[in-house]
């Protein structure tokens, strides 16, 4: 890209550092702040408390907190000064008891940033002030791969649950013309995120065809009762050997003449993949060759089973399938978002959903979608509740459209999701780290 165009990412950029809150005038986040330095930099201190996160609904009563918070922290010290003296901390008897009190509101208090609520009902009142302050919204719930096929009914009743839910209370929000309307039409204001693995219990990459038979009749209720709700329904990626499996069933669907007119649907695509290039060139090729009345969003992702991925591989000798290195992904990551808006310039129904928390990520992006001439609403930017609160709120101050993506459950079907989101947020190379240890502006802006 020439010097003129990093200049308007730059520009961009500031301007979007320009609207973010002062979170030095907010004790809880100020608290939080030093609470990531000190575990940014602490392998083992980090570890400790994220098993101890894990395990906490478990835990019947402050007596077993103090136990395995000990256990952790004492495992931890060997190593890792901090832990040591949390270690000594939590083992004087004085101090067990408010430790544990401590702990397990922690730990809630964490699990109520990132979760909306146990299900829709319970979180109106969050839903419901985002879109008042100009956030719209996708809600996704918890839970992870599905074991029976009563389990299979169970997440598809609570999803169709959940579209009801979100379509009648929207219905009386206040209008939001920028979350409502785009170049390609109207926006749907119930949006909910979907997971196939929690669809059926056999979404397996040796045996894809009895996946797709078990999950097919439960996503058509919903692609129907979203049609019939005016709600989008958005599917959503997880590890890669359920990607292929996902895809064949999501694109035969939506192209049944049964859903040209609707309802508005999309999937992920998750930028940290190597081959996710030849991931979009398959979606582009499949949206020239079944238009659609209701426009296709592809929601770009960095993606969240990077470990997973990593180790997986090693374990069986295959080739690594993500991206070992930031500035890589970085980089393919914006050549993704370029490819996507092209595509969006040259007339096709689509709608690209740039979901990061990374500024120069969003400042690239929105620089390039204006150096193509495309409408201010031409470009949605998502992030997720509690990592990307900042941003969602400099975003919306700009004028440009934010999505905020919105988990529901309780805290045991969260815990995995937590966990994977406390990972991204303390990592040492992830950029809300450099930004919480103060890095400096330009620095987080350079080209990767």
């Amino acid at each position: 890209m020439t010097v003129e165009f990093e200049d308007q990412v730059r520009t961009w950029g500031h301007r979007l550092a320009e609207h973010l809150p002062d979170g030095g005038r907010n004790p809880a986040a100020a608290a939080e702040r030093r609470m990531m330095q000190a575990v940014i930099g602490d392998a083992r201190l980090r570890a400790a408390l994220f098993r101890f996160v894990d395990v906490r609904p478990a835990c019947r009563n402050r007596a077993d907190l103090v136990r395995h918070l000990n256990e952790y922290l004492a495992e931890a010290a060997v190593e890792s000064g901090a832990a040591q003296r949390l270690s000594t901390l939590v083992g004087r008897r004085a101090l067990q008891l408010p430790t544990a009190t401590a702990a397990a509101l922690g730990v809630s208090a964490m699990s109520h940033r990132f979760i909306a609520g146990e299900d829709a009902d319970a979180a109106r009142g969050e839903l419901t002030s985002l879109w008042q302050r100009g956030r719209c919204v996708t809600l996704d719930l918890l839970g992870e791969a599905t074991l029976t096929e009563g389990e299979g009914d169970v997440y598809a009743t609570r999803c169709a649950e959940t579209l009801r839910a979100l379509a009648q209370m929207s219905a009386t929000w206040r209008p939001q013309p920028l979350l409502e309307h785009d170049g390609l039409g109207p926006l749907p204001r119930a949006n909910l995120s979907v997971k196939v693995s929690a669809l059926t219990p056999h979404l397996r990459a040796n045996a894809p065809a009895r996946a797709l038979e078990a999950a097919r009749e439960r996503l058509l209720v919903l692609l129907r009762l979203a049609r019939d709700l005016n709600a989008h329904l958005h599917v959503d990626m997880e590890s890669l050997d359920t990607r292929e499996s996902i895809t064949e069933l999501v694109l035969e669907l939506l192209a049944d003449p049964e859903f040209h007119e609707g309802p508005s649907a999309g999937i992920v695509l998750q930028g940290y993949l190597t081959d996710s290039e030849d991931e979009l060139d398959r979606l582009l090729d499949w949206l020239r060759a079944h238009p659609r009345a209701a426009p296709f969003t592809i929601r770009l992702v960095k993606g969240a089973y990077w470990d997973h991925e990593l180790v997986l591989a090693v374990q069986q000798g295959w080739e690594v399938p993500v991206f070992t290195d930031r500035r890589s992904c970085d980089r393919h990551y914006e050549h993704l978002t370029r490819r996507l808006l092209d595509a969006r310039a040259d007339g096709a129904p689509l709608r690209p959903a740039i979901a990061s928390h990374n500024l120069r990520s969003l400042a690239h992006a929105l620089a390039y979608s204006d150096s193509l001439g495309l409408a201010p609403d031409a470009i949605e930017l998502q992030v997720l509740r509690g990592l990307g609160d900042d941003a969602a709120a400099a975003i919306a101050a700009t004028g440009r459209r934010v999505r905020v993506y919105c988990p529901v459950g309780d805290l045991v079907a969260g815990m995995a999701y937590l966990v994977r989101r406390l990972l991204e947020n303390t990592s040492n190379d992830s950029f809300l780290a450099a930004q919480t240890t103060g890095a400096e502006l330009d620095l987080l802006l350079e080209k990767p």
